[in-house]
């Protein structure tokens, strides 16, 4: 009796680990397709010293760039649902697929072939990923965070954006500047992530009415505006090698510490820690692999790539 009463514990507790999963995964997928098509969008319209809010205006006028918002729309759907049912510490992590992913869709789109060493990075990054996970164990699924948590978290993370975009228009375009605009862009999507989070839980308990009237719905429509834009000028700051692994990292630690910090979601500590930072290590070395794999000369433009070429 004990063991058949166990059992649909084991299955609901599996459910709902591999439903986030699934609608995780689907989502870097969205936005990986996303990524590859903004890219090619973002490369064709002028390029300026500044934040330019005329660069949108350029954008609306790209196909291939709305074409990407619709995967955005798509990846949006599938991070809520994610979201909606499972811990921010399992599914924001996930994302950091969303590299690997976007280079073997550019090599689809652009018919050009992963190099071996490429396909050998995405392995590190799987295996690296699983490992953290794994021994992390991220569990915790909290439904309610108080305004007296918000308020402290959002304005770190608003001053740290802040700094960082003033920190870029004090650099010259390049990878320093990229990697600034890279790392904001991290903060505003887990940021984003903590927010919409709470507005589908309000959704689940309070209907449509709550939803619309509930303060993290508009918050998080906000914070995710700000990210697509400080994303699109990341991506025309410098060559991908440096924005990409600060989004990629970035997104990934700051949702682990938000999930934390505001959920109350926990991890695996003590002798845990060694393989989760055996586990990071990895994702950290074939992320920055990737980010330096010949495939991504496609994604930048000419003097991008020469600038690339010409680094020391």
């Amino acid at each position: 009796m004990a063991g058949q009463a166990g059992r649909p514990i084991r299955e609901v507790a599996t459910l709902h680990t591999v439903l986030p999963v699934v609608f995780a995964v689907c989502a870097a997928l969205s936005n990986a397709v996303a990524t590859v098509l903004q890219r090619k969008a973002a490369l064709t319209v002028p390029r300026s010293q500044g934040l330019r809010a005329g660069l949108m205006l350029d954008l609306l006028r790209r196909p291939v760039w709305l074409a990407g918002i619709l995967a955005v729309i798509g990846a949006a759907v599938c991070q809520a649902l994610a979201l909606a049912t499972g811990p921010l510490t399992i599914v924001q992590p996930l994302f950091v697929l969303e590299l690997p992913l976007t280079l073997v869709v550019a090599s689809l789109l652009m018919h050009r072939r992963l190099p071996g060493t490429g396909w050998l990075a995405v392995t590190v990054v799987v295996a690296g990923l699983a490992v953290a996970l794994a021994a992390a164990s991220p569990a915790g699924n909290r439904t309610h965070v108080a305004l007296d948590r918000w308020i402290p978290a959002l304005a770190v993370c608003a001053g740290a954006v802040a700094g960082l975009a003033v920190t870029a228009l004090r650099r010259p375009e390049g990878r320093a500047r990229a990697a600034c605009l890279g790392a904001a862009t991290a903060i505003s999507y887990a940021v984003t992530a903590a927010l919409m989070k709470a507005a589908m839980h309000i959704l689940d308990e309070q209907g449509l009415v709550g939803f619309f009237t509930a303060w993290q719905t508009y918050a998080f429509a906000l914070t995710g505006v700000c990210a697509l834009f400080l994303l699109e000028n990341a991506m025309q700051a410098g060559p991908l090698v440096a924005s990409q692994p600060a989004l990629t990292l970035g997104d990934a630690m700051v949702s682990l510490a938000l999930g934390i910090l505001l959920y109350e979601e926990t991890v695996r500590s003590g002798w845990w820690l060694l393989p989760q930072l055996f586990g990071v290590a990895l994702i950290a070395a074939g992320v920055f692999a990737l980010a330096r794999t010949p495939l991504t000369r496609s994604l930048v433009a000419p003097d991008e790539e020469r600038q690339t070429a010409e680094a020391p």
